[in-house]
Protein backbone atom coordinates (compact mmCIF):
# COMPACT_ATOMS: atom_id res chain seq x y z
CA UNK A 1 0.00 0.00 0.00
CA UNK A 2 1.21 3.63 -0.64
CA UNK A 3 2.25 5.91 1.80
CA UNK A 4 0.25 9.05 2.52
CA UNK A 5 3.28 11.13 1.11
CA UNK A 6 3.86 8.70 -1.69
CA UNK A 7 -0.23 9.18 -2.51
CA UNK A 8 0.01 12.85 -2.93
CA UNK A 9 2.99 12.84 -5.01
CA UNK A 10 1.31 10.27 -7.42
CA UNK A 11 -2.18 11.93 -7.46
CA UNK A 12 -3.01 14.49 -9.78
CA UNK A 13 -4.72 16.53 -7.08
CA UNK A 14 -1.80 16.41 -4.89
CA UNK A 15 -0.52 19.46 -3.14
CA UNK A 16 1.19 21.11 -5.52
CA UNK A 17 -0.77 20.70 -8.83
CA UNK A 18 -3.94 21.75 -6.83
CA UNK A 19 -1.74 25.22 -5.85
CA UNK A 20 -0.95 26.11 -9.10
CA UNK A 21 -4.50 27.61 -9.71
CA UNK A 22 -7.83 28.36 -8.26
CA UNK A 23 -10.78 26.04 -8.19
CA UNK A 24 -13.30 26.34 -10.88
CA UNK A 25 -15.81 27.03 -8.49
CA UNK A 26 -13.98 30.26 -7.60
CA UNK A 27 -13.72 31.39 -11.16
CA UNK A 28 -17.23 30.93 -12.07
CA UNK A 29 -17.33 32.93 -8.95
CA UNK A 30 -15.43 35.81 -10.27
CA UNK A 31 -18.75 36.40 -12.80
CA UNK A 32 -21.42 36.48 -10.24
CA UNK A 33 -19.36 38.22 -7.42
CA UNK A 34 -20.30 35.10 -4.69
CA UNK A 35 -18.27 31.88 -3.27
CA UNK A 36 -19.97 29.05 -3.13
CA UNK A 37 -20.07 27.13 0.27
CA UNK A 38 -19.35 23.33 0.37
CA UNK A 39 -20.51 20.52 2.79
CA UNK A 40 -19.43 17.30 2.79
CA UNK A 41 -21.18 14.76 4.94
CA UNK A 42 -19.05 11.75 6.30
CA UNK A 43 -20.93 8.65 7.60
CA UNK A 44 -19.88 6.50 9.48
CA UNK A 45 -21.53 3.25 11.09
CA UNK A 46 -21.30 1.37 14.23
CA UNK A 47 -22.14 4.41 16.58
CA UNK A 48 -19.78 6.87 18.02
CA UNK A 49 -19.96 6.24 21.92
CA UNK A 50 -19.59 9.89 23.54
CA UNK A 51 -16.71 8.73 25.59
CA UNK A 52 -14.39 8.38 22.82
CA UNK A 53 -14.70 11.72 21.74
CA UNK A 54 -13.70 13.41 25.40
CA UNK A 55 -10.59 15.19 25.65
CA UNK A 56 -7.95 13.51 28.19
CA UNK A 57 -6.75 16.37 28.97
CA UNK A 58 -10.25 17.58 30.67
CA UNK A 59 -9.88 19.15 33.92
CA UNK A 60 -11.32 16.92 36.90
CA UNK A 61 -14.21 19.59 37.01
CA UNK A 62 -14.73 18.91 32.85
CA UNK A 63 -14.63 15.35 33.35
CA UNK A 64 -17.25 15.45 35.95
CA UNK A 65 -19.12 17.95 33.32
CA UNK A 66 -18.68 15.19 30.50
CA UNK A 67 -19.57 12.27 32.47
CA UNK A 68 -22.76 13.95 33.61
CA UNK A 69 -23.46 14.66 30.49
CA UNK A 70 -23.61 18.77 31.49
CA UNK A 71 -23.52 21.37 29.03
CA UNK A 72 -19.91 23.03 28.88
CA UNK A 73 -17.52 24.28 26.49
CA UNK A 74 -13.64 24.36 26.39
CA UNK A 75 -11.36 26.03 24.03
CA UNK A 76 -9.00 22.75 21.80
CA UNK A 77 -6.38 24.71 21.70
CA UNK A 78 -5.68 24.01 25.69
CA UNK A 79 -6.58 20.55 25.01
CA UNK A 80 -4.89 17.26 22.99
CA UNK A 81 -7.41 15.72 21.09
CA UNK A 82 -8.47 11.47 21.86
CA UNK A 83 -5.61 9.47 20.15
CA UNK A 84 -8.04 8.74 16.96
CA UNK A 85 -8.44 12.35 16.25
CA UNK A 86 -4.72 13.09 15.90
CA UNK A 87 -4.60 13.46 11.95
CA UNK A 88 -6.84 16.85 12.78
CA UNK A 89 -3.90 18.26 15.15
CA UNK A 90 -2.67 20.45 12.91
CA UNK A 91 -6.57 21.92 12.43
CA UNK A 92 -7.64 22.27 15.90
CA UNK A 93 -8.48 26.36 14.93
CA UNK A 94 -11.21 24.55 12.24
CA UNK A 95 -12.35 21.66 14.72
CA UNK A 96 -15.65 21.82 16.87
CA UNK A 97 -16.33 18.70 18.37
CA UNK A 98 -19.87 18.84 19.23
CA UNK A 99 -21.64 16.65 21.50
CA UNK A 100 -25.20 16.60 23.16
CA UNK A 101 -27.69 16.30 19.96
CA UNK A 102 -30.09 13.54 19.45
CA UNK A 103 -30.81 11.75 16.74
CA UNK A 104 -34.32 10.13 18.18
CA UNK A 105 -36.57 11.24 15.62
CA UNK A 106 -34.58 9.09 12.83
CA UNK A 107 -34.15 5.21 12.51
CA UNK A 108 -31.71 4.23 15.23
CA UNK A 109 -30.56 0.72 16.24
CA UNK A 110 -28.15 -0.86 13.46
CA UNK A 111 -29.13 1.60 10.30
CA UNK A 112 -30.63 4.71 9.72
CA UNK A 113 -31.03 4.54 5.99
CA UNK A 114 -31.92 8.49 4.38
CA UNK A 115 -33.74 9.30 8.10
CA UNK A 116 -30.27 10.83 9.74
CA UNK A 117 -30.13 13.33 7.11
CA UNK A 118 -33.50 14.18 7.10
CA UNK A 119 -34.53 14.08 10.97
CA UNK A 120 -37.25 11.63 10.17
CA UNK A 121 -38.52 7.87 10.58
CA UNK A 122 -38.05 5.99 7.28
CA UNK A 123 -39.24 2.95 7.36
CA UNK A 124 -35.90 1.40 6.82
CA UNK A 125 -36.03 3.04 3.74
CA UNK A 126 -39.04 2.31 2.01
CA UNK A 127 -40.02 5.22 -0.23
CA UNK A 128 -43.73 6.21 1.38
CA UNK A 129 -41.35 6.35 4.35
CA UNK A 130 -38.65 9.40 2.71
CA UNK A 131 -40.74 11.94 4.15
CA UNK A 132 -38.53 15.21 2.40
CA UNK A 133 -35.48 16.26 0.72
CA UNK A 134 -32.28 15.18 3.33
CA UNK A 135 -30.74 18.39 4.69
CA UNK A 136 -27.63 17.63 1.84
CA UNK A 137 -30.01 18.12 -1.04
CA UNK A 138 -31.14 20.92 0.47
CA UNK A 139 -27.79 22.72 1.30
CA UNK A 140 -27.18 21.54 -2.68
CA UNK A 141 -30.39 23.80 -3.58
CA UNK A 142 -28.58 27.14 -1.98
CA UNK A 143 -25.35 26.74 -4.09
CA UNK A 144 -26.29 25.48 -7.49
CA UNK A 145 -23.44 23.43 -9.02
CA UNK A 146 -23.82 21.00 -12.69
CA UNK A 147 -24.18 17.76 -10.17
CA UNK A 148 -26.29 19.45 -7.67
CA UNK A 149 -25.43 16.44 -5.23
CA UNK A 150 -22.96 13.91 -5.50
CA UNK A 151 -23.48 11.01 -3.26
CA UNK A 152 -20.25 8.14 -2.81
CA UNK A 153 -20.69 5.38 -0.81
CA UNK A 154 -18.34 2.08 0.29
CA UNK A 155 -20.84 -0.51 0.94
CA UNK A 156 -21.18 -3.93 0.61
CA UNK A 157 -22.92 -7.19 1.53
CA UNK A 158 -20.54 -8.31 4.30
CA UNK A 159 -18.25 -9.94 2.27
CA UNK A 160 -17.87 -7.74 -0.83
CA UNK A 161 -18.68 -4.33 -1.87
CA UNK A 162 -21.36 -2.91 -3.59
CA UNK A 163 -20.16 -1.47 -7.34
CA UNK A 164 -21.78 0.47 -10.20
CA UNK A 165 -24.47 3.03 -9.57
CA UNK A 166 -27.01 1.90 -6.67
CA UNK A 167 -29.85 3.02 -4.52
CA UNK A 168 -28.36 5.78 -1.88
CA UNK A 169 -29.38 6.74 1.43
CA UNK A 170 -29.83 10.46 0.56
CA UNK A 171 -33.33 11.81 -0.58
CA UNK A 172 -33.55 14.66 -4.01
CA UNK A 173 -37.78 15.33 -2.88
CA UNK A 174 -40.47 13.60 -0.65
CA UNK A 175 -40.92 9.67 -1.80
CA UNK A 176 -37.15 9.73 -4.17
CA UNK A 177 -34.58 7.66 -3.01
CA UNK A 178 -31.15 8.74 -4.36
CA UNK A 179 -28.70 6.97 -6.44
CA UNK A 180 -24.79 6.63 -5.74
CA UNK A 181 -21.60 5.42 -7.08
CA UNK A 182 -20.18 2.32 -5.34
CA UNK A 183 -16.93 2.30 -6.47
CA UNK A 184 -14.34 4.62 -7.12
CA UNK A 185 -13.87 3.45 -10.57
CA UNK A 186 -17.29 3.87 -11.47
CA UNK A 187 -17.67 7.42 -9.73
CA UNK A 188 -14.51 7.94 -11.39
CA UNK A 189 -15.96 7.37 -15.24
CA UNK A 190 -19.22 9.07 -14.24
CA UNK A 191 -17.83 12.30 -13.00
CA UNK A 192 -15.14 13.13 -14.95
CA UNK A 193 -16.66 11.22 -18.54
CA UNK A 194 -16.98 14.88 -20.36
CA UNK A 195 -13.13 14.52 -20.16
CA UNK A 196 -12.41 10.71 -20.10
CA UNK A 197 -14.73 9.45 -22.52
CA UNK A 198 -16.99 12.33 -24.28
CA UNK A 199 -18.61 10.08 -26.67
CA UNK A 200 -20.30 8.65 -23.87
CA UNK A 201 -21.59 12.24 -22.14
CA UNK A 202 -24.83 11.72 -23.96
CA UNK A 203 -27.18 9.36 -24.23
CA UNK A 204 -24.62 5.81 -23.75
CA UNK A 205 -24.22 6.81 -19.77
CA UNK A 206 -24.54 4.25 -17.32
CA UNK A 207 -26.70 6.98 -14.33
CA UNK A 208 -29.47 6.92 -17.48
CA UNK A 209 -29.28 3.29 -18.00
CA UNK A 210 -29.85 2.94 -14.27
CA UNK A 211 -32.62 5.23 -14.17
CA UNK A 212 -34.53 3.67 -17.45
CA UNK A 213 -34.07 0.56 -16.25
CA UNK A 214 -35.92 0.95 -12.62
CA UNK A 215 -38.52 2.96 -14.36
CA UNK A 216 -39.23 0.42 -17.28
CA UNK A 217 -39.53 -2.26 -14.46
CA UNK A 218 -41.96 -0.31 -12.60
CA UNK A 219 -43.98 1.37 -15.26
CA UNK A 220 -46.54 -1.90 -15.95
CA UNK A 221 -47.41 -1.74 -12.56
CA UNK A 222 -47.73 2.08 -11.28
CA UNK A 223 -50.25 3.84 -10.69
CA UNK A 224 -52.08 7.32 -9.26
CA UNK A 225 -49.43 7.85 -6.69
CA UNK A 226 -46.63 5.87 -7.52
CA UNK A 227 -47.36 7.60 -11.54
CA UNK A 228 -46.35 10.62 -9.74
CA UNK A 229 -42.63 9.42 -8.22
CA UNK A 230 -42.47 7.75 -11.71
CA UNK A 231 -42.58 11.29 -13.68
CA UNK A 232 -40.20 12.94 -11.16
CA UNK A 233 -37.69 10.01 -11.65
CA UNK A 234 -38.15 10.42 -15.95
CA UNK A 235 -37.77 14.72 -15.13
CA UNK A 236 -34.48 13.85 -13.32
CA UNK A 237 -33.43 11.77 -16.70
CA UNK A 238 -34.16 14.78 -18.49
CA UNK A 239 -31.75 17.32 -16.23
CA UNK A 240 -29.01 13.97 -16.56
CA UNK A 241 -29.42 15.02 -20.11
CA UNK A 242 -29.05 18.72 -19.95
CA UNK A 243 -26.25 18.33 -17.17
CA UNK A 244 -24.49 16.42 -19.38
CA UNK A 245 -24.39 18.93 -22.06
CA UNK A 246 -23.08 21.36 -19.28
CA UNK A 247 -20.33 19.47 -18.62
CA UNK A 248 -18.90 18.79 -22.43
CA UNK A 249 -18.14 22.97 -22.13
CA UNK A 250 -16.12 22.65 -18.98
CA UNK A 251 -14.23 19.76 -20.01
CA UNK A 252 -10.84 21.44 -21.11
CA UNK A 253 -10.75 23.18 -17.64
CA UNK A 254 -11.95 19.85 -16.01
CA UNK A 255 -9.02 18.08 -16.95
CA UNK A 256 -6.94 19.94 -15.51
CA UNK A 257 -8.18 18.78 -12.00
CA UNK A 258 -8.24 14.83 -13.22
CA UNK A 259 -7.61 12.90 -10.10
CA UNK A 260 -5.80 9.46 -10.93
CA UNK A 261 -7.14 6.34 -9.71
CA UNK A 262 -4.97 3.33 -9.58
CA UNK A 263 -5.74 -0.15 -11.88
CA UNK A 264 -6.82 -2.01 -8.70
CA UNK A 265 -9.79 -0.06 -8.70
CA UNK A 266 -10.82 -1.39 -12.34
CA UNK A 267 -14.04 -3.86 -12.60
CA UNK A 268 -14.93 -2.66 -9.33
CA UNK A 269 -11.98 -3.04 -7.31
CA UNK A 270 -12.91 -6.67 -6.36
CA UNK A 271 -8.74 -7.08 -4.83
CA UNK A 272 -8.26 -3.58 -3.73
CA UNK A 273 -8.53 -3.50 0.43
CA UNK A 274 -10.58 -1.27 2.11
CA UNK A 275 -8.09 1.81 2.79
CA UNK A 276 -6.80 1.65 -0.67
CA UNK A 277 -10.97 1.75 -1.57
CA UNK A 278 -11.25 4.97 0.69
CA UNK A 279 -8.07 6.70 -0.07
CA UNK A 280 -9.35 6.54 -4.10
CA UNK A 281 -13.35 7.77 -2.82
CA UNK A 282 -11.50 10.67 -1.49
CA UNK A 283 -9.47 11.46 -4.21
CA UNK A 284 -12.58 11.63 -6.27
CA UNK A 285 -14.51 13.33 -4.02
CA UNK A 286 -12.20 16.37 -3.70
CA UNK A 287 -11.92 16.39 -7.39
CA UNK A 288 -15.78 17.05 -7.43
CA UNK A 289 -15.35 20.07 -5.45
CA UNK A 290 -12.33 21.21 -6.83
CA UNK A 291 -13.36 20.86 -10.74
CA UNK A 292 -16.84 22.45 -9.61
CA UNK A 293 -19.10 19.45 -10.21
CA UNK A 294 -20.40 19.91 -7.21
CA UNK A 295 -20.76 21.90 -3.67
CA UNK A 296 -22.43 19.29 -1.50
CA UNK A 297 -20.94 15.38 -1.31
CA UNK A 298 -22.33 12.28 0.93
CA UNK A 299 -20.20 10.00 1.57
CA UNK A 300 -20.97 6.82 3.30
CA UNK A 301 -17.28 5.90 4.24
CA UNK A 302 -18.56 2.72 5.64
CA UNK A 303 -22.16 1.15 7.22
CA UNK A 304 -22.42 -2.27 9.10
CA UNK A 305 -22.21 -4.90 5.93
CA UNK A 306 -19.40 -2.94 4.23
CA UNK A 307 -16.39 -5.79 4.14
CA UNK A 308 -13.46 -4.42 6.36
CA UNK A 309 -10.40 -5.92 4.21
CA UNK A 310 -6.44 -5.01 5.06
CA UNK A 311 -6.80 -3.04 7.67
CA UNK A 312 -3.29 -2.24 9.02
CA UNK A 313 -2.32 -4.94 11.53
CA UNK A 314 -5.25 -7.07 10.75
CA UNK A 315 -4.28 -7.71 6.88
CA UNK A 316 -5.14 -11.04 6.64
CA UNK A 317 -8.48 -10.54 8.60
CA UNK A 318 -11.85 -10.30 6.68
CA UNK A 319 -13.23 -7.94 9.19
CA UNK A 320 -17.20 -7.63 10.55
CA UNK A 321 -18.32 -4.25 11.54
CA UNK A 322 -21.29 -6.03 12.54
CA UNK A 323 -19.13 -8.23 14.75
CA UNK A 324 -16.81 -5.64 16.13
CA UNK A 325 -20.49 -4.06 17.39
CA UNK A 326 -21.34 -7.13 19.45
CA UNK A 327 -17.36 -7.04 21.02
CA UNK A 328 -16.17 -9.76 18.43
CA UNK A 329 -12.33 -9.18 17.87
CA UNK A 330 -9.73 -10.42 15.03
CA UNK A 331 -5.92 -12.19 15.43
CA UNK A 332 -6.06 -11.41 19.23
CA UNK A 333 -6.64 -7.99 18.64
CA UNK A 334 -9.93 -6.84 20.84
CA UNK A 335 -13.11 -5.47 18.95
CA UNK A 336 -12.02 -1.42 20.69
CA UNK A 337 -8.69 -1.58 19.45
CA UNK A 338 -9.75 -2.40 15.74
CA UNK A 339 -12.73 0.38 16.21
CA UNK A 340 -10.61 2.70 17.07
CA UNK A 341 -8.09 1.99 14.15
CA UNK A 342 -11.24 1.83 11.70
CA UNK A 343 -11.76 5.58 12.91
CA UNK A 344 -8.22 6.37 12.37
CA UNK A 345 -8.66 5.85 9.05
CA UNK A 346 -11.69 7.94 8.80
CA UNK A 347 -9.68 10.70 10.10
CA UNK A 348 -6.71 10.18 7.98
CA UNK A 349 -9.43 10.68 4.84
CA UNK A 350 -11.04 14.16 6.74
CA UNK A 351 -7.70 15.31 6.90
CA UNK A 352 -6.18 14.82 3.70
CA UNK A 353 -9.79 16.61 2.28
CA UNK A 354 -9.07 19.41 4.54
CA UNK A 355 -5.49 19.59 4.06
CA UNK A 356 -5.95 19.68 0.14
CA UNK A 357 -8.74 22.27 0.05
CA UNK A 358 -6.56 24.65 2.50
CA UNK A 359 -4.12 23.98 -0.77
CA UNK A 360 -6.53 25.74 -3.54
CA UNK A 361 -6.55 28.99 -3.64
CA UNK A 362 -10.04 31.14 -3.76
CA UNK A 363 -10.79 34.50 -3.49
CA UNK A 364 -8.16 36.37 -0.53
CA UNK A 365 -7.92 32.86 1.00
CA UNK A 366 -8.64 28.49 0.33
CA UNK A 367 -11.27 26.69 -1.03
CA UNK A 368 -11.65 25.62 2.37
CA UNK A 369 -12.39 28.92 4.08
CA UNK A 370 -15.85 28.11 2.66
CA UNK A 371 -16.34 24.64 3.14
CA UNK A 372 -17.97 22.52 6.37
CA UNK A 373 -16.57 18.74 6.55
CA UNK A 374 -19.00 16.69 8.64
CA UNK A 375 -18.09 13.15 10.05
CA UNK A 376 -20.95 11.48 12.15
CA UNK A 377 -22.54 8.11 13.15
CA UNK A 378 -25.45 7.26 11.10
CA UNK A 379 -27.18 5.66 13.74
CA UNK A 380 -26.55 7.75 16.79
CA UNK A 381 -24.54 6.96 19.79
CA UNK A 382 -23.53 3.11 19.64
CA UNK A 383 -24.23 -0.70 17.88
CA UNK A 384 -27.84 -0.58 19.29
CA UNK A 385 -28.19 2.86 19.81
CA UNK A 386 -31.10 4.48 21.02
CA UNK A 387 -30.50 8.03 19.58
CA UNK A 388 -30.08 9.85 22.73
CA UNK A 389 -26.91 11.56 21.67
CA UNK A 390 -25.19 11.82 18.20
CA UNK A 391 -21.84 13.12 17.94
CA UNK A 392 -20.65 15.25 15.32
CA UNK A 393 -16.93 15.96 13.95
CA UNK A 394 -17.04 19.51 12.41
CA UNK A 395 -14.35 21.29 10.67
CA UNK A 396 -15.64 24.87 9.01
CA UNK A 397 -13.40 27.41 7.31
CA UNK A 398 -13.66 30.93 8.04
CA UNK A 399 -16.46 32.16 5.44
CA UNK A 400 -19.15 29.59 7.01
CA UNK A 401 -21.57 31.79 9.57
CA UNK A 402 -20.77 29.27 12.01
CA UNK A 403 -19.12 29.97 15.75
CA UNK A 404 -18.35 26.13 16.50
CA UNK A 405 -14.47 25.94 15.83
CA UNK A 406 -11.81 25.55 18.00
CA UNK A 407 -13.73 24.05 20.46
CA UNK A 408 -15.26 20.86 22.72
CA UNK A 409 -19.05 21.83 23.15
CA UNK A 410 -21.85 19.63 25.02
CA UNK A 411 -24.98 20.84 24.75
CA UNK A 412 -27.86 19.97 27.13
CA UNK A 413 -28.65 15.91 27.18
CA UNK A 414 -32.32 14.54 25.64
CA UNK A 415 -35.03 15.89 26.77
CA UNK A 416 -33.62 18.70 29.47
CA UNK A 417 -33.90 22.09 28.73
CA UNK A 418 -31.95 23.62 26.00
CA UNK A 419 -31.49 20.19 24.37
CA UNK A 420 -31.04 20.23 20.81
CA UNK A 421 -31.55 17.59 18.16
CA UNK A 422 -29.84 17.07 14.73
CA UNK A 423 -32.83 19.17 13.10
CA UNK A 424 -31.98 22.27 15.01
CA UNK A 425 -28.57 21.22 13.92
CA UNK A 426 -29.65 21.09 10.23
CA UNK A 427 -31.63 24.03 10.74
CA UNK A 428 -28.24 26.56 11.93
CA UNK A 429 -26.90 24.88 8.66
CA UNK A 430 -29.54 26.02 6.64
CA UNK A 431 -30.45 29.84 8.24
CA UNK A 432 -26.06 30.53 8.04
CA UNK A 433 -26.11 29.23 4.30
CA UNK A 434 -29.73 31.46 3.76
CA UNK A 435 -32.66 29.48 3.87
CA UNK A 436 -34.78 30.86 6.58
CA UNK A 437 -36.91 27.94 7.60
CA UNK A 438 -38.16 28.25 11.21
CA UNK A 439 -37.43 24.71 11.66
CA UNK A 440 -35.90 21.72 9.85
CA UNK A 441 -36.80 17.88 10.45
CA UNK A 442 -39.27 16.36 13.07
CA UNK A 443 -39.63 17.22 16.76
CA UNK A 444 -38.55 14.76 19.21
CA UNK A 445 -41.24 13.27 21.08
CA UNK A 446 -40.00 12.96 24.58
CA UNK A 447 -38.71 16.49 24.86
CA UNK A 448 -42.19 17.82 23.23
CA UNK A 449 -43.99 16.07 25.63
CA UNK A 450 -42.04 17.69 28.22
CA UNK A 451 -43.01 20.84 26.90
CA UNK A 452 -39.24 21.98 25.70
CA UNK A 453 -38.62 24.07 22.91
CA UNK A 454 -36.96 22.61 20.58
CA UNK A 455 -37.57 24.76 17.88
CA UNK A 456 -35.24 26.74 15.13
CA UNK A 457 -31.45 27.10 15.06
CA UNK A 458 -28.74 26.60 17.88
CA UNK A 459 -28.21 30.16 18.05
CA UNK A 460 -24.75 29.42 20.11
CA UNK A 461 -23.02 28.03 16.72
CA UNK A 462 -24.53 30.64 14.53
CA UNK A 463 -21.65 32.92 13.32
Amino acid sequence: MNSRRDFLKKSGLGLGALSLGPSLSALAAETTGDTPRRFVFIRKSNGIRPKELALPTFSAEEKALDDKKQPFEVDLDRHELPAWLKSLDAHKANLGILQGLSCKMSENGHWSYSSVMGAYKSGRNSLSGIKRATIDFELAKLFPSPFGHVELSLTGNYSQFRTGIVSGYSAPAPHQRNYCYADPQTAYNELFKSVTNPGAVDSDNAMLEFLQGEESFKAGALQGYEKLKLSNHIASIESIRARNKKLEKMSDAIAKHLPEIDPIHADGGPNASTPEKQKAMTDILIASLVTGLTNVVTYTIDELSTPIKGMPGNEGDHISIHELGHNGGYSGISADKIREKIRVGHMDQVAEIVEKLKAVPEGMGTMFDNTVVMYFPENGEGHHSHGTEAPFVVLAGDNCNLDITGRYIRLPYHATEGHKTIGNWYTTLLNAHGNPIEHYGDFDLETARKKIDQTGAIKQLMG
